[in-house]
């Protein structure tokens, strides 16, 4: 595995324990990743660990301010982490909790909404930032029509710092068109070995897999 390339846990380790969960961060540590990944969503008024609506509702998410301060044990020291905001209107208290926890130098805030990026630039230029394309049905219900124009202006322009595609959506001449806005390109979620090695040696930046062993 190439060096340059992060290995990003999807949802911690979620081939291996309940995705979005402190379990699942555990066996991301234990099979070894240089990112953790998970999902915010607002829920009763509290920002809880979630994928979609449905699972904030199922009940026994953790909190937002449980997981960093999870993450946040010396044990995970050199771990880089990746808050992926399914919601909007979260962006003040999910800085707050950052800032908290002592995280904000260790995060990539990532979402598929701009607008939140947006926020969260205006609050903490500090702060990096990801936008995230996902494939056709994604890029429609959040009406992306020409996703590279958009996504490749916004490195441009320093709105955000990393495009977070959607692995299919990868090749040559998009990592160098990124390249040449100082971003970089990272590729979710890969399942498969031979993909991760393609990806790899395309060059990308980070890789996010649901199961870390397949880096070995």
């Amino acid at each position: 595995m190439d060096s340059s390339c992060l290995r990003i846990g999807h949802g911690g380790a979620s081939a291996l324990a309940p995705a979005n969960t402190l379990a699942s961060f555990d066996a991301a540590l234990e099979v070894g990743v240089d990112m953790v990944e998970f999902d915010v969503r607002e829920y009763r008024g509290d920002l809880v660990l979630a994928h979609t609506i449905f699972h904030s509702r199922r009940g026994g998410n953790p909190r937002l301010r449980e997981a960093l301060a999870y993450l946040s044990q010396p044990r995970f020291d050199g771990i880089e982490v990746n808050v992926d905001v399914k919601c909007g209107g979260c962006e003040p208290r999910l800085l707050e909790e950052l800032s908290r926890a002592g995280l904000i130098e260790r995060t990539i805030v990532s979402s598929q909404i701009p607008l939140v990026l947006d926020r969260l630039r205006e609050l903490d230029p500090r702060l990096r930032l990801g936008i995230s394309v996902g494939g056709r049905v994604a890029r429609m219900s959040h009406r992306w029509r020409d996703w590279r124009a958009v996504a490749l202006g916004g490195l441009a322009g320093r709105r955000w710092d990393v495009l977070m595609a959607q692995y299919r959506l990868i090749d040559g001449s998009l990592l160098e068109q990124v390249a040449e806005r100082s971003g970089r390109l990272f590729a979710w979620t890969v399942n498969e070995r031979l993909a991760i090695q393609r990806l790899t040696g395309l060059g990308v930046h980070g890789i996010t897999t649901a199961d870390p062993r397949l880096f070995v």
